[in-house]
């Protein structure tokens, strides 16, 4: 059923290493042509490209910071252009960036946080609009987490509130673009072992490997098949507004 994505036209925020990654080179496996997206990381950006391309797929690589909401509109350009018109989008640039408590934050921090994790899905979604609805049959698909579900650990706080920001907003779209033939849905991961958490604690990191009934910390790649599954118009077709945890049971909605 996974055949309807061949030709399909993707946009992944976030692509150039974890979870975008390993999303980018499966969506080009299956035939996709993909807009692998980077930041810091354009060189890691256009090795998964090349990647992509050396095993016979399409990708072209964009650049920009999604957290400024005037570089959206350029991104989604040139996705648009290097792939002749844009089907799924993908918001999965994120970041907790530092952890701070409750009463140490600061509203610098909290204005980085929001804008790459909250201002971004909101600019690059109106950016990708039009060229969404020309395709009639469109997925959006953005990366929550569980941090967004149950507040998340320590020092997490503001992530957490701007995850939940991206569950509601996902919803509000759902309702708002079914009529243009655009589904929205989330994929909310839990602690998934990438660069994201790279300066997690160890002690954070076996608090939550003790709560999963899985007994393990995921990985990039057990996420995949979710987001896959929402591109597809013949697997989910009629899913909108929806929210997939990926967490290894840790949390049960």
């Amino acid at each position: 059923m996974l055949e309807d994505l061949k030709g399909k036209r993707a946009l992944i925020t976030g692509s150039s290493t974890g979870i975008g990654a390993a999303l980018a080179l499966e969506m080009g496996r299956l035939g996709a042509a993909v807009a692998v997206h980077g930041h810091r990381n354009a060189d890691a950006a256009k090795g998964i490209a090349d990647r992509i391309i050396a095993g016979g797929g399409k990708a072209v690589v964009v650049t920009g910071d999604v957290s400024h909401a005037g570089e959206a509109e350029r991104i989604v350009g040139e996705a648009v252009a290097g792939l002749g018109g844009l089907d799924v989008l993908v918001n999965n640039a994120g970041g907790i960036l530092e952890r701070v408590t409750n009463a140490g934050f600061d509203e610098e921090m909290f204005t980085r946080v929001f804008d790459l994790n909250v201002r971004s899905i909101l600019a690059m979604t109106k950016a990708a609009y039009p060229h969404l609805k020309a395709s009639g049959k469109a997925s959006v698909i953005n990366t929550g987490s569980i941090a967004g579900r149950f507040g998340g650990f320590s020092g997490s706080t503001v992530y957490a509130a701007a995850k939940a920001a991206v569950h509601s907003i996902s919803r509000n779209a759902a309702r708002e673009f079914a009529m243009d033939g655009i589904r929205v849905n989330t994929v909310a991961p839990g602690f998934i072992i990438t660069p994201f958490h790279d300066r997690t604690p160890e002690s954070v990191r076996e608090t939550a490997r003790a709560q999963i009934p899985m007994q393990r910390l995921g990985t990039a790649e057990d996420c995949v098949g979710a987001y896959v599954f929402l591109a597809s118009e013949a697997m989910s077709g009629y899913i909108t507004g929806q929210i997939i945890d990926v967490n290894g049971g840790q949390l049960m909605p």
